[in-house]
């Protein structure tokens, strides 16, 4: 009874606060390793995510957002400073090679957040090249489970005498990278960790035939190899157990895996639902934004593939979910415009909070369209870079070229082929197409301020044609 009048009054004092038109807070949720179809409100039948369902539900969930570079590290500097990871020399989760100016760090978003009276904290796994002080947070925990949950829960229940960013980080899906890891090392045995366990165990009291026959989920419609693939796929990330997956794991294997994955996803949502309940418990959702997005994606089984790295949908393309109760169209789903997730996380926060931009970023803040409105003018390019290739999306086509191989480049017409099943560099009816978007690249390169490499430059002489 004590409990539940603390809960009441602070949800009161809460309520009152936001009543008094104070900034708002933030709190920013990353997921791990979850792509874009990773969530069931988009349909995915394979899957239960109530906690990230309920923030769309009062949110804006953006169809076309894409991570700056699938792998951890570089997405995640990406959006802790609004620049591209070529530009602070980190673009694998290898070895830190970060160049990282102080011009950099002091835009970054911890900072910004410092400088306009925000207690900044963050939570989880950070996977960055310098320390959370470095980019203006207090650290509150290093666990990205369970604990990590309930130390948001608990900083959310304490009363705040200004507005906060959390950053909120999970580990979770990304357990599921360890399938094919100890699978090369121990064929069919896999030790662990114990959450890949629990998400591979087959429901109680069923049987292998059973579960296979009405359960687990089908191969993806675009399993197969797609035809023209440049042979340097997996160049930016050649460890040997995404080539013992793609051509020894059976039929079998590869579902059980997509299965894992949707259970460590479910996993990650719980964990997500106790910080939500918390929110909503001491009113702070009456006067908090919640954005939800994830660092990158996973192949889930396309193309025989597994893991990230790579320029297809599945492992650039990830969840972007913007909630402010009251204030984001409820419901909303925006399935036009472009969104990078490496360049729109500071000027989106910002905007929301009434801080400044800073002038360096080039990015855009979606808080328009997350309310229903139409903004002044918009990207017409979102652009995605690894270590061994670079990608240039528009409206209707995705352009890759990669630094080597015989076929150095990958067009793809993703209204017509949107499983990426055809590479269309290699037709010569697509030659005007690949031309415009060897230009749309250079180009992106040269209006955002970075550097793109000569040897991501395609000339007639060195094309596939």
């Amino acid at each position: 009874m004590k409990q539940s009048l603390t809960a009441l009054l602070l949800a009161a004092l809460h309520m009152i606060a936001a009543h008094a038109k104070q900034p708002p807070n933030i709190l920013f949720i990353i997921t791990d390793q979850q792509h874009a179809g990773m969530l069931s409100c988009t349909g995915n039948p394979y899957l239960k995510t109530p906690a990230l369902d309920s923030l769309a539900a009062t949110g804006a969930r953006f169809e076309l957002a894409y991570c700056a570079n699938p792998v951890c590290m570089p997405s995640r500097i990406s959006m802790m400073t609004g620049v591209f990871p070529s530009r602070v020399g980190v673009e694998t989760n290898g070895k830190s090679k970060a160049k990282m100016m102080p011009d950099i760090l002091e835009n970054s978003l911890g900072r910004v957040f410092q400088q306009g009276g925000y207690e900044t904290v963050y939570g989880g796994k950070s996977h960055l090249p310098m320390s959370l002080e470095d980019f203006g947070f207090k650290n509150i925990t290093n666990d990205g489970r369970e604990k990590l949950a309930e130390t948001c829960a608990e900083f959310l229940r304490q009363p705040h005498d200004r507005p906060f960013l959390m950053v909120a980080s999970f580990i979770n899906p990304h357990d599921i990278c360890m399938m094919a890891i100890e699978d090369a090392k121990h064929p069919g045995n896999i030790p662990g960790p114990k959450e890949l366990v629990e998400a591979m165990a087959l429901p109680p009291g069923m049987s292998r035939e059973k579960f296979f026959a009405d359960v687990c989920p089908p191969l993806p419609d675009n399993f197969e190899i797609p035809a023209g693939e440049p042979e340097d796929i997996l160049a930016a990330d050649t460890q040997d157990f995404r080539t013992h997956a793609r051509t020894k794991w059976t039929d079998e294997q590869w579902r059980l895996y997509r299965w894992a994955y949707a259970r460590l996803t479910e996993r990650a949502d719980a964990e997500i639902g106790v910080v939500l309940t918390a929110l909503r418990e001491t009113g702070l959702d009456q006067n908090t934004v919640v954005v939800f997005s994830s660092d990158h994606g996973d192949m889930d089984a396309a193309h025989r593939l597994e893991h990230k790295s790579v320029f297809y949908e599945e492992a650039t393309r990830v969840p972007l979910i913007v909630s402010w109760k009251g204030v984001t169209q409820p419901g909303l789903v925006d399935r036009k415009h472009l969104v990078s997730t490496g360049q729109d996380l500071i000027p989106t926060l910002c905007d929301f909070a009434g801080l400044p931009v800073p002038s360096a970023l080039k990015g855009n803040s979606v808080r328009a369209l997350a309310e229903g409105r139409t903004p002044s003018s918009w990207r017409d390019t979102v652009v995605v870079e690894n270590g061994s290739s670079r990608m240039v999306r528009t409206a209707r086509y995705k352009y890759v070229v990669y630094a080597s191989g015989a076929r150095r480049e990958q067009l793809t017409d993703l209204v017509a082929d949107p499983g990426e099943m055809k590479n269309l560099a290699l037709d010569p009816q697509a030659a005007p197409v690949l031309a415009e978007h060897r230009r749309l690249l250079k180009e992106w390169y040269q209006q955002n301020g970075e550097t793109l490499d000569s040897k991501y430059v395609v000339t007639g002489k060195d094309s596939n044609e």
